[in-house]
């Protein structure tokens, strides 16, 4: 498992790799004054055999454990492979490059190599010393499972940040009424308002049931709760098995976005539609649409509002401003709303309102796909009601989502269709790929062409 950050320093690793495989070449070729026509050929090949070589051995993957002497000792074997399939090159092709030459290079590759490495190492301890670069865990079940689980997060303090144990008096979590202790409750509380997002509870056999009743009131308040069962035993079928290290870990649904690498693709997509949005629509649009609202109804352009976002953290979400300015901006909009000017109607039929908030997906507060962000009293009303509702904070907030191209936009008097579209924006969760969001994007303006009869 590797956060964000770990992510940039494998790929930055990978990246100056190259630069000083490419640095060390040149340097060599102009110390020596060798000349030749096929130079450039032979420095694309230097780069594809150090990345054929450092892939064979797994050195910019996920599964090594991100320890430096790990790093050290696959560089090394990366190298010694590398050194053989380049001299092989060279041998085979009509490249005249000396064994001193040869000798320089490698000299001064491997000098490179090991100088990026200690100066990254040097990095990262600075990094982990100034900001917060590890992920916050905390345990449930203070048991031999459990000690072990710590163990192993102290052990990989480049990954987690281990916040303790949240039931250090006793391991049982629900009374003779099956309900869940209050103490655990106070520490759940405690946890989410702390910053911790994670929580590893380690159950015996005999109390794997109790998963679900502690699970349920972890997402209230926004925790994911991961199993680490006895493996010894039988396991429920209905739980996603995936392994961190050597524990295996059962968790109650597919979270594609939590790999690093689905993040890193979906991030990049947004910054790019989001941008050419910006660029090529509102630059020109924004004035036009700005000029019209003045005319129409004083007050701001924009509407600003607070709503709640991933991981239940708030962030201002902007649109275009379609009421009269009133004293109620936290009240839903109905069919033929008093408050919505003429331009608003126009605007929100056509979803124009909501270009804004490319803004928020170019600063990061929200995607381009994701659950639609409600405000925050909204928010404090249906987590008490709907069923499994913050489940959907687990995602950022997006422009448009699957529950509105499937029908569930716009007002939601009664819960049972607040429910289905929590129901909805947890099947995207569970189900993302970037084909779903470009299917996504498709149905929006499909939508938006025909009209939406919820559109108001």
């Amino acid at each position: 498992m590797k956060t964000r950050y770990l992510y940039l320093i494998y790929l930055l690793m990978s990246v100056t790799d190259i630069v000083v495989i490419n640095l060390s070449f040149l340097t060599v070729n102009d110390f020596f004054n060798f000349k030749s026509n096929n130079d450039m050929s032979s420095l694309i090949v230097a780069n594809y055999l150090w990345i054929l070589a450092a892939m064979f051995f797994g050195l910019y993957t996920s599964n090594f454990k991100h320890k430096l002497e790990d790093i050290y000792r696959l560089t090394i074997k990366s190298f010694i492979l590398y050194t053989v399939l380049f001299f092989s090159y060279i041998l085979l092709s009509d490249h005249h490059l000396s064994f001193t030459i040869l000798v320089i290079f490698y000299g001064l590759m491997l000098l490179g190599l090991l100088s990026i490495r200690f100066i990254g190492s040097a990095f990262e301890r600075s990094l982990k010393k100034h900001f917060k670069i590890t992920r916050p865990v905390a345990v449930i079940g203070l048991n031999s499972m459990g000690l072990r689980l710590a163990g192993f997060f102290q052990d990989r303090d480049n990954h987690f940040a281990f916040e303790g144990f949240l039931n250090q008096d006793n391991n049982s979590y629900l009374d003779k009424h099956g309900q869940i202790l209050p103490a655990i409750l106070e520490q759940m509380n405690s946890a989410a308002k702390s910053g911790i997002r994670d929580i590893y509870v380690c159950l015996p056999p005999e109390q794997i049931r109790e998963y679900d009743f502690l699970q349920i009131e972890a997402e209230k308040h926004c925790l994911r709760l991961k199993l680490v069962p006895d493996m010894s035993n039988t396991m429920t079928d209905r739980l996603k098995l995936s392994y961190m290290g050597e524990f295996a870990v059962l968790s109650n649904r597919n979270e594609p976005l939590e790999e690093v690498e689905n993040r890193f693709k979906k991030r990049v997509f947004d910054i790019l539609f989001s941008s050419l949005v910006i660029i090529f629509l509102l630059s020109w649009l924004y004035p036009i649409i700005g000029l019209i609202i003045k005319i129409q109804s004083p007050g701001p352009i924009l509407f600003k509002q607070l709503r709640s976002g991933k991981d239940n953290g708030s962030f201002l979400c902007y649109k275009f401003r379609s009421m009269k300015m009133n004293n109620q901006p936290d009240k839903q909009a109905s069919k033929d709303d008093d408050r919505i000017t003429k331009i608003g109607t126009f605007l929100r039929k056509t979803s124009l309102d909501e270009l804004p908030q490319f803004f928020n997906v170019l600063l990061g507060d929200m995607s381009v796909i994701g659950p639609r962000p409600h405000p925050l009293n909204m928010t404090t009303e249906y987590r008490e009601i709907i069923n499994q509702y913050m489940v959907r904070h687990f995602l950022k907030s997006g422009i448009t989502g699957w529950a509105q191209v499937n029908g569930y936009r716009g007002e939601t008097k009664d819960s049972i269709l607040m429910q289905k579209r929590v129901e909805f924006d947890i099947w995207y969760l569970e189900n993302w790929s970037m084909w779903l969001d470009l299917k996504i994007i498709y149905m929006t303006v499909a939508n938006i062409l025909k009209g939406e009869e919820n559109a108001y």
